[in-house]
């Protein structure tokens, strides 16, 4: 399976109200060095409204600049429709937050 599509299979997983990070994604698919291409596979990914790419963010809890459907305010507002909360930072806490995929 390609590199893209492996991301797209992975993300699909990650439940609403948690979100995963770049390197959390490249680590399970056993690329821990690939994250920059895992954001490049979100940016291009073509099935829209099923893979939620909006669920990924950096390992700082921040949301992607470049998020491919809207922009940061998109990505954030469809986080917040699933309960997520930002602090004063604009930042997600991933201690609550970061998915866990063997939960």
């Amino acid at each position: 399976m390609r590199f893209f599509e492996r991301v797209y299979e992975i993300v699909k997983q990650i439940p609403q109200g948690k979100v995963a990070t770049y390197g959390q994604i490249a680590r399970l698919m056993g690329e821990p060095r690939k994250s920059k291409i895992v954001g490049w596979a979100l940016h291009s990914n073509p099935y829209k409204g099923q893979v939620p790419c909006h669920r990924v963010v950096n390992k700082a809890g921040e949301l992607s600049g470049g998020f491919a459907f809207g922009g940061k305010e998109a990505q954030k507002e469809l986080l917040c429709d699933e309960g997520i909360k930002f602090d004063l930072d604009e930042k997600i806490d991933l201690d609550i937050y970061l998915w866990n995929p063997n939960e």
